[in-house]
């Protein structure tokens, strides 16, 4: 009878260890499952950001003057055009010559608008804005005629066109690097005239 009760004894005691080993691996299988679980939830929430970009403001402010019903300074976004601005103003005064104003043109801060009355000439209104050539010396690239843009090292006559053709379809430049969008002026040619000019 000793015989038979060490003999279940010993299958008892390994049955009890079976048991507990099951348990034991169940427990440790679900606590790994609840740290995939937590590491998953952790990688796929969005960290917030704190170093959050403001926004950069693109505000510009315009001075219409001249031939409009409300000449005055105007508040408009960076991608507005002229026709906006006179607009803002109350549109055109009965003797405008609009023929010489290009209601396409974007707009960019510290423009002066100024809309000649028919008979009047831009080219001969100092009114309009600083001279294309400054005090500095240096070529305002969003002024400068044919002329002008041609003095710059490396710019002859198809690059001056080019240059008011491209200042015409787009608007004025934002910074002197916009040059080199323009076809035939490379980084070579920029550099012999990158301390000449400026935009604004």
């Amino acid at each position: 009878m000793n015989v038979w009760i060490e003999k279940y004894k010993t299958i008892g005691i390994a049955a009890i260890v079976t048991i507990l080993a099951v348990i034991l691996f169940f427990f440790q299988s679900k606590d790994s499952s609840n740290q995939e679980f937590q590491a998953s939830v952790t990688t796929e929430m969005p960290v917030p950001d704190e170093q959050v970009e403001i926004e950069e403001d693109t505000r510009v402010f315009v001075d219409v003057k001249g031939a409009v019903n409300r000449p005055g300074i105007y508040e408009a976004g960076a991608e507005d055009r002229v026709f906006a601005m006179i607009e803002l103003a109350g549109g055109f005064l009965a003797d405008a010559d609009e023929n010489q104003v290009n209601l396409a043109q974007k707009v960019y801060d510290e423009m002066v608008l100024y809309i000649p009355k028919i008979g009047e000439s831009l080219e001969e209104l100092e009114i309009i804005e600083e001279g294309s050539v400054e005090e500095s010396g240096k070529i305002n690239i969003n002024k400068a005629d044919a002329a002008e843009l041609e003095t710059l090292p490396g710019i002859g006559p198809a690059k001056a066109a080019a240059i008011i053709q491209y200042r015409e379809e787009h608007g004025p430049f934002q910074g002197i690097e916009e040059m080199q969008n323009i076809s035939g002026i490379g980084a070579k040619t920029f550099e012999k005239f990158k301390d000449l000019i400026k935009v604004k």
